[in-house]
This record gives structure tokens, C-alpha cells and sequence, in this order.
């Protein structure tokens, strides 16, 4: 059947091209196997967000699955990524299924699944789903299921106004600007903040399918204007998410770009110090060496799992962590979901601005001074065809600094003696070759990633 080679599951889900291989016919052949995998009598809740079609597509998503005898809550609106998690986890639903191809172009959408612990689906499961694609006719009718529609932010709200310390919070003045960046996060944080004395501002917070000819994702180049207006407007912190809300990237007065990697490291700092809890720090393959050096500085465990939230997802299920984080956004916390919440993630900072009574460059300036100034940066290759990388192919050493590690269990990362380091990454569906590279001063960072263009270029 079609839907067999165009529905892939990758690391965050299935993503297509609307009208391509993302089409109605595409997604109620997913629906059935989704209810095949789950079978009758089972509780599923649908959320979708400010994509083209998204409601739509979820409405189709639910008509299929409550065909098959399952009951399906349908959000009566678009929804970041995390409230749906959250619903999941709370009402005790069997499956979430979620409409969103996150920070992809606007002419994506996609398909994620979350488990009943309100984290990703595993390997395993979305495995299971695959094997069950085109296996049984898709149901155009059927009884005993049922949708209902219904809200579940409030509930979401009301968690997160407990889970952060409201008290502290309300009577300070900070200036906070958030980008929705179009998305689905466009007024969450201000439900949260609601009574407060923070000074809250919102910009791109409006529906926009297109995402006004960009894409939503919290990279230093899509955020020109929130740099631009937080450095003029003499903001204290801005705050920007993604198309479906579960990734950040933040801004510090003057306009500085705070990268993701850093905030994981203000994040863990944060929750031992301020918040006096225990826990282990997740980052993936690709993580500043910074994070290294703050766990072993707070005397904590650090775990590195391979490119993929849905890892460290698993990792906060089965280990006592306080923070995990990878280098594209995606932040989880102790004591919540183990799922990526952007929202989260930037009440976090402005919550360790309160306690700390600083704002937030003086508390990155700090965190660097002690545990050091790492530059990261990333290149993203298209390739003519993939290229498959060999240990024995690589060099001895990078710009005169000898390789004293090799790390190959997703992709190959060098590392020198001196902790810089260059990663190539294969796309497992595409051919594009990621390289990632980190160096103590900006010009040595990006040499590496010039070096290891030179190298995918040998034949």
C-alpha cells in the first residue's frame, strides 16, 4: 500500500510535505494503525497546532481512530506540544497524538505520538505502528467510539502556576518579551504569568500558516527582531519558541543570543542551587563540554544519550534527573513530564532572575566565568548522495591538536586534548551531513567546521 514507503517515523515523529505524502488518504491509514496497535476501548487525545490544515487533519486523525471503537479527546483550538504531553500523562490516556511538524517550513506538518507518561514514543513503538501500515482497511464507520472536544490548557496552566514559585515571581517587575515565532505558544506563558507584576510582551503571536515566509525555529537567525527589540526596548530577558512550543532559545539584555546549551546549563545550576534539588544532567552526543564541567563541579551524575529528546525522555523516566537538554531546544525538568516544554523552560529563567535578583546576562556572564566560555557552532551539508563515514577514514589530529577520543554511536565526534571537538551527523532519511564543532574561541570553532567540510568532500 502507499502509506507503507511515504509514513516514516524519524526522531520526532512522522513529517511530510502537505499535498505530497502528507495527505488526508496518508494520514487515516496512519489513524488505523494506530488503532490496531492501541485496539478498542482505549483513550487517545488529539491536539494540533497553527500549521496549514492542522485542524482539519486532526479531525480526520480522531473520525479514524473513533471509528475503531476508541474514545478521542479533541482540543477545541491549536495547542503547544506540551499541553497535549500533560494531558496525557494526567487523565490517564493511552496514547496522545499530536498534529505539528514543530520548527519545520511552513509547507510541513507532521505526527507525533506520546506515551502515557506523557513522553515520546520509543523506537518500539513507533516501530510496532510502521509494521502495522496498510494491514487493515482503513474504517469509514464504526460504533462504540467517540469524540469529544473539550480544553485541557487550563489544567496545564493551573500545574505550571503551582510548578513554578508564583509567589516569588508575581511581585517582581521584570520586562519579558516572548516571540511565539507564529506558533502554538501564543499566549500560554501570559495564562501562567496572569496577576503577576512581570511585564509581559508578545510579538509574531498571531496565526500565521505561512510563519511570515520563515520558519519556527529558535535559531540566532530567525530571532533578528526579538534581539533587535529586547536590546532597544530594554527587556530583561525575551524568551522565543517554537512552532509547537516545546523548544526555546533566549535573549539577554543588549540583545545577546543565549544558545539552548547554555540554558541547560542555567537550568541545572538553578534547580540544585535555588531550588536545592537532586538529579543527574542529560545531554546528548552533541552537547557543549560545559555541561561536563558543571556536573562535575555540583557533584552529579552525567548521562550523554544520542541526538534525540525521545532518550532523554526515557533517561528521566528511569533516573533521578533534575535537567536534560539538547543542543536544538528541547529542555525537561524534574518533577513535571519527561517531555521538552519551551514555556517551562523560560518561566525557569525568569524564576532564577528572581531568586538570584540579577538579570539574566550577569547570571550567563557568571556561569561562563566559572565554568567556562565554549563556542558552538553547527553547519548543515546536502549532499549529491549520503556518505557513510569510517573511523579508520579519520584524522589524527584537527588543526595541529591531537584526538584522544572518538565517540561513534550516533555519528562520529573527535575530541582533542584540549576539549575542542568536531561531530559529522548522517541524516537517516536525507542526504545531508550535520557537523557540529566546539572550540574555546569563535574563529577555532568554526576552522573545525571548515575542516570537516574538506574531509566529507574526499571521495
Amino acid at each position: 500500500m502507499q502509506g507503507n514507503s511515504e509514513i516514516k517515523f524519524g526522531t520526532d515523529g512522522w513529517r511530510g510535505i502537505i499535498a505530497d505524502n502528507y495527505t488526508f488518504k496518508n494520514l487515516r491509514i496512519l489513524a488505523q494503525a494506530v488503532a490496531d496497535y492501541l485496539g478498542p476501548g482505549k483513550k487517545v487525545a488529539v491536539g494540533f497546532d497553527t500549521r496549514f490544515m492542522s485542524r482539519e487533519f486532526a479531525q480526520v486523525v480522531s473520525e479514524v481512530l473513533a471509528h475503531n471503537g476508541l474514545t478521542v479527546l479533541l482540543y477545541d483550538g491549536p495547542t503547544p506540544t506540551p499541553t497535549l504531553s500533560f494531558a496525557v500523562r494526567e487523565r490517564k490516556f493511552d496514547l496522545g497524538v499530536m498534529i505539528t511538524a514543530s520548527h519545520n517550513p511552513a509547507q510541513y506538518n507532521g505526527f507525533k505520538i506520546k506515551m502515557p507518561s506523557g513522553g515520546a514514543a520509543g523506537p518500539e513503538v513507533t516501530n510496532a505502528i510502521e509494521s502495522l501500515l496498510g494491514k487493515t482497511p482503513v474504517k469509514e464507520s464504526g460504533n462504540g467510539g467517540k469524540i469529544i472536544k473539550g480544553d485541557l490548557i487550563s489544567d496545564y496552566v493551573k500545574f505550571i502556576r503551582n510548578y513554578i514559585d508564583f509567589k516569588k515571581i508575581k511581585t517582581k517587575k521584570f520586562k519579558v518579551l516572548v516571540d511565539a515565532m507564529y506558533g502554538s505558544g501564543d499566549s500560554i506563558i501570559a495564562q501562567i504569568l496572569k496577576g503577576s507584576n512581570i511585564r509581559l510582551e508578545f510579538m509574531r503571536n498571531t496565526i500565521n500558516p505561512s510563519f511570515g515566509g520563515g520558519r519556527p525555529e529558535p535559531l540566532e537567525e530567525n530571532l533578528e527582531e526579538l534581539k533587535e527589540r529586547v536590546k532597544k526596548e530594554k527587556f530583561d530577558l525575551g524568551i522565543a519558541l517554537d512552532g509547537d512550543a516545546d523548544r526555546i532559545a533566549a535573549v539577554a539584555p543588549g540583545g545577546v543570543f543565549i544558545h539552548p546549551q547554555k540554558i541547560l546549563g542555567l537550568l541545572a545550576l538553578h534547580l540544585h542551587q535555588d531550588r536545592h534539588w537532586s538529579g543527574g544532567i542529560v545531554k546528548t552526543i552533541c552537547g557543549t563540554t560545559m555541561i561536563d564541567n558543571i556536573a562535575k563541579y555540583l557533584n552529579v551524575k552525567l548521562f550523554e544519550t544520542p541526538v534525540g529528546f525521545k532518550y532523554i525522555s526515557n533517561l528521566m523516566e528511569t533516573e533521578d534527573v533534575v535537567a536534560g537538554g539538547e543542543e536544538a531546544g528541547g529542555m525537561g525538568v524534574k518533577g513535571y513530564i519527561p517531555e521538552r516544554d519551551g514555556s517551562v523552560a523560560g518561566l525557569l529563567l525568569l524564576e532564577m532572575m528572581v531568586y538570584r535578583n540579577k538579570n539574566i546576562l550577569k547570571i550567563l556572564n557568571e556561569m561562563e566565568k566559572q565554568f567556562g566560555r565554549y563556542y558552538y557552532v553547527r553547519r548543515d551539508l546536502t549532499l549529491a548522495r549520503r556518505v557513510e563515514l569510517k573511523k579508520e577514514d579519520l584524522p589524527q589530529e584537527l588543526l595541529g591538536k591531537k584526538v584522544v577520543q572518538v565517540k561513534d554511536y550516533d555519528g562520529m565526534k573527535l575530541i582533542c586534548q584540549d576539549g575542542s571537538w568536531l561531530m559529522f551527523r548522517g541524516s537517516g532519511t536525507e542526504p545531508i551531513m550535520r557537523l557540529y564543532a566546539e572550540a574555546k574561541n569563535l574563529s577555532q570553532a568554526k576552522k573545525l567546521l571548515d575542516l570537516g567540510n574538506s574531509l566529507i568532500k574526499i571521495d
